[in-house]
This record gives structure tokens, sequence and C-alpha cells, in this order.
């Protein structure tokens, strides 16, 4: 899994401009490195593949430099209900959610959580990852799914589009990440 993460960091260091929706998880480029070890333990069991999710973790956290190098724009949307899926233990979910109140305020970072209230104009997608307007990833269960037809790019751009109008940005999203941290107990 660790060879998986690095072969992915010459795409994260040429794009520009990303757009993640995130159903299941918190994103990638999102993921403190406990989190993403947890995660990645879990995946690791599950495939029946080799347990180097520590190192894969680490790899997947130093590619997210890119969020705070101010060279790219990154806009993220979360379903609510991903700030309550745990993923290691409290302390491992509190610095996971804290981490998302802190990214809030990079400059280059637009994070959009999507109500569980929110009236739906769009169904929920799988997670996938929008690199510029060229390159979608779609995340399944046992594969990774990697779009290039301008066509379907542009589908999942139109869906990004109609996910991010029903998200709530800023202090409402605080809100609900701040709910999330306290429901922890």
């Amino acid at each position: 899994m660790r060879r998986l993460q690095e072969s992915a960091v010459p795409l994260y260091e040429r794009t520009k401009l990303f757009r993640v929706y995130a159903s299941r998880v918190v994103p990638g480029l999102l993921q403190t490195e406990g989190y993403a070890g947890a995660l990645l333990a879990q995946i690791a069991e599950f495939r029946n593949v080799p347990d180097d999710s520590s190192q894969a973790a680490a790899v997947r956290v130093d590619r997210s430099h890119v969020i705070r190098s101010g060279q790219c724009q990154v806009s993220l949307l979360i379903e609510e209900d991903v700030l309550f899926y745990q993923f290691g233990d409290v302390s491992t979910m509190a610095g996971q959610l804290g981490y998302l109140l802190t990214a809030l305020s990079y400059p280059a970072v637009a994070i959009g959580v999507i109500p569980r209230t929110a009236p739906r104009t769009m169904w929920g997608q799988e997670t996938f990852t929008m690199f510029d307007d060229t390159r979608v990833h779609v995340e399944l269960l046992n594969a990774k799914v990697t779009i290039t037809t301008p066509g379907e790019v542009d589908m999942y751009r139109r869906a990004f589009g109609k996910l991010g109008e029903m998200a709530v940005y800023g202090q409402p999203a605080r809100a609900l990440i701040t709910h999330a941290i306290d429901s922890l107990g």
C-alpha cells in the first residue's frame, strides 16, 4: 500500500485544482496520520494484503503537503455522516476532526459539509477526486477507476457542482464538525 500511495505523488504535485467528494471517509488530502493508518490497516486486512499501513499513512499525509503549499486550489465536499464514522480510537477521531477545523483556515482550501438534513438535489455518489478538469478517480470497494474521457469528466464536474450547492461552508461547517467532536464523549 505504501508504493500505491507513493505512485500518486507526481499527479498530486502537478494538479492545480482538486475537487473531492467524500461520502464514506475523510478525504485523503485531509487525513491525519492516525486516521489514515487506522483506515489503511482495515483495508489491508479486508483485502488480505501485507499490512504496511503505517508507512502508507505517512506517505499519504506527506503528499498532502500540496494543500498547504498554496500552489493549488482544493475544494472538498464531505457528507456529514463521514464526521461520525469512527476509524481508530476516540483520540484518533478527535485529532482527525480537530484537523478538519484547522484546515478550514487554509487559504487555498474550501471545505463544504453536506448536512444530513439538506434537501437533496443530487443523490450521493461514490467517493471521487477530480484532478484539474482532465482526470477523475472513483473509489470502489475493490478498485480505483480512472476516468479521462472529457464527457465523463464533465459529468463528475457537474455532479460536484450540484453536491456543492447542498453543502454549508464557514461557520455552519465548523458547527457541524464541532458537533461531531462533542459527540465523541
